[in-house]
C-alpha cells in the first residue's frame, strides 16, 4: 500500500500539470496581497480564488488522471492485493500531492503575509476542499466508464456546487422572502462545502455584517463551538460519503 502511495504521489509531482497548477497558485497569492494594504482585503480576494480554482483543477484533473491510469489500476488489480487497499492508496497519493500543491501556492503566503487566524481557516478549507472534490473524483470516475462522461459529470458538479447551488437558494429567498427561512438556511448551506467555506471565512473576517440578518443567524450557529462542531463532522462526511461509495463500487466493479 505504502509502495502505491509513493508511487502516485512521486509521479504526480512531475507532471506537469500539477507544477503549473502550484506556480499558478503562489503567483496569484503573492499578487493579491502585495496590492493589498490590509491583510483581510487580500484573504477576501484570495477567498474567491480558492472556493473556485481549488475545487475545479481538484475534481477535473482527478477524473483525468484517474482516467488515463486505467491500464496501471487494472495491473494492480491482477496483484494479489486488495482491491480497498488500491483504491486508497491512489485517493491517498492523488490527494496528498494536490494538498501539498495547494500548501506551497496559498498556504505559504498566507503564513507570510497573512498568519492569523481567518488565514489558517482559508489554509484549513482550501486542504478540506481538495480533499471532497478529489473523494467526489473518484466516485465519479469509478461509476461511469466512459470518460467523456466522467469528465463531463465532474464539471457539471463543479458548477453545481460553485454556481447553481447559490443561485438555487437566491430563488429561494426571493420566493419565500414573507417567511423566516433563515435556520433553514443554515441546513441547506451544509449540502454544499464551499458554501460552509465561505461562510466559515466570512466570519472569521468579521464580514457577516453584510449578509444582514441572515449573518446574525449564521454567526449564533457557526460562531459556537457546538456550530463549529457540527461544521467540522459535515466536513469530514462531505469527504468521507463519497470516498466510502467509490471504494464500495470499485470492489465490486467489473475491470
Amino acid at each position: 500500500m505504502n509502495k502505491i502511495i509513493r508511487y502516485v504521489f512521486v509521479d504526480l509531482l512531475r507532471n506537469r500539470t500539477i507544477i503549473f497548477y502550484t506556480i499558478l497558485l503562489l503567483i496569484l497569492s503573492i499578487s493579491v496581497f502585495s496590492m493589498e494594504d490590509n491583510y483581510e482585503k487580500g484573504l477576501v480576494s484570495l477567498l474567491n480564488i480558492v472556493l473556485f480554482v481549488v475545487p475545479l483543477v481538484s475534481i477535473v484533473f482527478s477524473s483525468i488522471y484517474l482516467y488515463n491510469s486505467a491500464e496501471f489500476i487494472n495491473l494492480l488489480v491482477s496483484q494479489p492485493l486488495k482491491r480497498e487497499n488500491i483504491w486508497l492508496s491512489i485517493f491517498v497519493g492523488l490527494a496528498g500531492a494536490l494538498c501539498l500543491s495547494f500548501l506551497i501556492g496559498v498556504g505559504i503566503p498566507t503564513i507570510i503575509y497573512a498568519y492569523s487566524t481567518s488565514g489558517l481557516t482559508l489554509i484549513g478549507c482550501g486542504l478540506l476542499l481538495t480533499l471532497i472534490f478529489v473523494a467526489i473524483a473518484m466516485w465519479t470516475s469509478v461509476l461511469i466508464r466512459d470518460k467523456a462522461k466522467g469528465i463531463g459529470l465532474a464539471i457539471l458538479l463543479w458548477l453545481y456546487f460553485g454556481l447553481l447551488f447559490d443561485a438555487l437558494v437566491l430563488f429561494m429567498l426571493f420566493q419565500f422572502s414573507d417567511y423566516p427561512i433563515e435556520n433553514i438556511m443554515v441546513g441547506l448551506s451544509m449540502f454544499n462545502p464551499i458554501d460552509i467555506c465561505r461562510i466559515l471565512i466570512l466570519l472569521q473576517l468579521d464580514l457577516s455584517a453584510m449578509m444582514g440578518y441572515t449573518g446574525a443567524i449564521f454567526r449564533e450557529f457557526f460562531g459556537n463551538a457546538l456550530g463549529m462542531g457540527i461544521t467540522l463532522v459535515v466536513m469530514f462526511l462531505w469527504c468521507i460519503i463519497p470516498l466510502w461509495l467509490s471504494v464500495r463500487h470499485f470492489k465490486k466493479k467489473d475491470l
